[in-house]
């Protein structure tokens, strides 16, 4: 028996619907039930059967799902329609619009207790939050999304679980976002619940975490694995509309399961619209190893790539983690000018509290620069302000290599004591156990 109303909810409704269409008791039940048994039911001392309630959905003309849960039938398809319009408005960068659609939607969704609906609103909000650059928002989102989920296969709960995880990364809570993303990449392939979509989503997320933790071969593993799950369609924004185009219409005509499946495919491929940020990180990958092959022409494709594909009203954050390491193929080809000017612009967007990594990244990087420019005093002042951005995040293998760094570059301007001391705190960091290390990778996709 499917979800329903308690009987005298369903009792009052019969007693309406009958009414309002001028039936008697004894014309709504003939020819298989009795006008007592209506009597009784109206007065919700019964609990009708699936079979009861059928008869008389067909006697009233309606619904089998309206007369049992008092929810019109076009009521579930349309809210899915209208989530697949805002999941379209989020793909396009309209975050504030979006937000409006999706609030709306879950109070819709709330009032008449579809919880698949309402999970599905709160992801949509949980992913506007993290556009404008609110983790913290958006992970209150997730765990509700979560809670709703509670009882779905994990596959249905992976958006959610996901979401999670970057707004813990975001947050600079970086092996705590990679241990969510882990756990679940090896549930889903251990308990042999391969949904490549999944996969996906988890991969393409880890990547960014992987890099801040230098766990370069782990990223370059999980990029390529990202790409190859990748969907293969040539324009899914116009499938997508087409979709909806076809769902409006079999609404129209009453044929709602039909409905549901086209809207099912234009919300798949509106995630796969979402993706693009993913996405971007994996040719940002490819470029990163470009990059330290030394093949700098291809790594600087492979980034701007990643860079177009990331809209300027979105991903903000990933944007500037891209930027950074273009600006380091750029002064690695000889165009530093073009590199610090990056930064610069990179560096009036982010805040300790706000891209701490990215940011320290961007100083380190200019620290770079004015060194070549044989700017010492410059250089050694981008240096501690990245290494107070790398303290506040946790991110031990950068404050290593920084540590190296500045003791150089002050062993060189004849300060040897300070130089000493920048190398112990370096070692210190390096040596520091757990912070720089993960633990077994994830068992792989059966592919």
């Amino acid at each position: 028996m499917g979800e329903r109303d308690e009987p005298a909810a369903i009792g009052r409704r019969v007693q309406r619907l009958r009414v309002e269409r001028g039936l008697t008791q004894r014309q709504l039940a003939e020819p298989v039930y009795t006008p007592a048994y209506v009597s009784t039911l109206e007065a919700g001392r019964v609990r009708p059967s699936d079979d009861a309630l059928r008869h008389l959905a067909g006697r009233l003309g309606v619904a089998f799902d309206e007369l049992a849960t008092g929810r019109p039938a076009r009521l579930v398809t349309e809210l899915r329609l209208r989530l697949t319009g805002a999941q379209r408005t989020l793909a396009v960068g309209e975050t504030e619009t979006a937000v409006e659609q999706y609030a709306g939607l879950l109070a819709e969704a709330e009032a008449h207790g579809l919880v698949e609906e309402q999970a599905a609103a709160l992801l949509g909000l949980g992913e506007c939050a993290l556009e404008a650059g609110e983790p913290a928002g958006g992970r209150g989102y997730f765990e509700r999304a979560e809670a709703r989920l509670a009882e779905a296969p994990l596959p249905a709960r992976v958006p959610a679980l996901r979401g999670r995880a970057v707004a813990h990364y975001l947050a600079g809570e970086l092996r705590y976002a990679v241990y969510l993303l882990e756990s679940t990449i090896d549930e889903l392939n251990r308990g042999g619940l391969h949904d490549p979509d999944a996969l996906l989503l988890l991969y393409a997320s880890a990547i960014g975490p992987y890099m801040d933790m230098g766990a370069h071969a782990r990223a370059a593993q999980a990029a390529e694995l990202a790409l190859a799950l990748a969907p293969q369609s040539g324009d899914p924004a116009l499938v997508a509309r087409m979709h909806r185009s076809v769902a409006r219409t079999l609404l129209a005509e009453g044929r709602l399961a039909e409905a549901d499946a086209s809207l099912a495919r234009a919300a798949e491929l509106y995630r796969g619209l979402q993706l693009r940020t993913e996405l971007a990180n994996c040719h940002w990958m490819r470029g990163y190893v470009y990059a330290q092959n030394g093949e700098l022409e291809r790594a600087e494709q492979e980034m701007r790539e990643a860079l177009e594909m990331l809209s300027a009203k979105r991903a903000s954050l990933y944007s500037s983690q891209v930027t950074v390491e273009l600006a380091d193929v750029l002064r690695r080809r000889g165009r530093p000018r073009e590199a610090a000017a990056l930064l610069e612009e990179v560096l009036g967007g982010l805040s300790p509290e706000r891209g701490a990594v990215h940011a320290a990244a961007a100083h380190r990087l200019l620290g770079l620069i004015a060194e070549d420019a044989r700017q010492a005093e410059r250089a050694e002042e981008h240096y501690v302000r990245a290494l107070s951005l790398l303290e506040r995040a946790g991110a031990a293998g950068d404050l290593a290599d920084l540590c190296r760094l500045l003791g150089d570059l002050l062993r060189r301007t004849g300060r040897v004591e300070a130089a000493l001391d920048a190398y112990r705190t370096g070692l210190g960091h390096r040596t520091a156990p757990g912070t720089t290390t993960l633990g077994p990778a994830p068992a792989p996709p059966p592919f």
